[in-house]
């Protein structure tokens, strides 16, 4: 059972911005007919509507597609583009539209299932896009306004990586609007090779991770 106490503490009383940071790292777990798919999330986008131009709910917009934007933190929004699934996690109190997109993950369990799921693809190529990773999982269209809280996707805080470096970039795929086209509102684990568009040269040796005493020392002195 996911411990709600750690959820309202990486929900609440945070901008969008501060959530999509911590939430690096974070393990994220799917039940499946197939078993138990999960992965460290390493690439997460800040949406900041209704004053962002580039998210669904700028200027407060209200259509059944982001019905779900304007629900309790915790809340799952998905929606499709160019026949992707995204998945997208609602952060601010109820009626304050804003979320964060999860771009990318690295497989951890259920990884022979998710390359199954990606039609044979292998590695990277596997989870290192928003579209990519859904696939992987196979989430259903079904979570759409569900909450992380309790449904069959969740968190697992015990499993938590410690990111070496976040990187703040500007977000991916935002032509044209504006100063929200180079905004740094994109957090990424430096170093991870499942990153959208990372570059081979730029993996780090431990992936972005720091060790594991080094975690513990980290979160020791937290």
């Amino acid at each position: 059972m996911t411990n709600q106490k750690q959820l309202d503490e990486l929900l609440l009383n945070k901008t969008t911005a501060e959530v999509a940071k911590d939430l690096l790292g974070m393990y994220l777990e799917y039940d499946t007919p197939n078993g138990h798919l999960g992965g460290y999330i390493v690439d997460a986008e800040a949406y900041l509507g209704p004053e962002d131009l580039a998210a669904h709910s700028y200027g407060m917009r209200r259509t059944p597609r982001v019905r779900a934007m304007y629900e309790e933190p915790g809340t799952i929004y998905l929606y499709t583009m160019h026949t992707h699934l995204i998945l997208n996690i609602i952060t601010q109190p109820e009626g304050v539209p804003q979320g964060v997109m999860i771009r990318a993950i690295e497989p951890v369990e259920g990884i022979e299932q998710m390359s199954l799921n990606r039609k044979g693809k292998a590695g990277p190529e596997i989870s290192n896009g928003p579209g990519k990773l859904v696939a992987a999982l196979g989430l259903s269209p079904e979570l759409y306004g569900q909450s992380i809280r309790d449904s069959s996707l969740r968190f697992i805080f015990e499993k938590k990586r410690t990111p070496k470096k976040i990187l703040a970039l500007p977000r991916i795929g935002i032509p044209n609007k504006g100063e929200w086209t180079e905004m740094p509102l994109r957090f990424v684990v430096a170093g991870n090779p499942y990153l959208s568009l990372q570059k081979k040269n730029q993996v780090d040796e431990d992936w972005g991770w720091r060790k594991q005493n080094e975690e513990n020392n980290h979160i020791g002195l937290s």
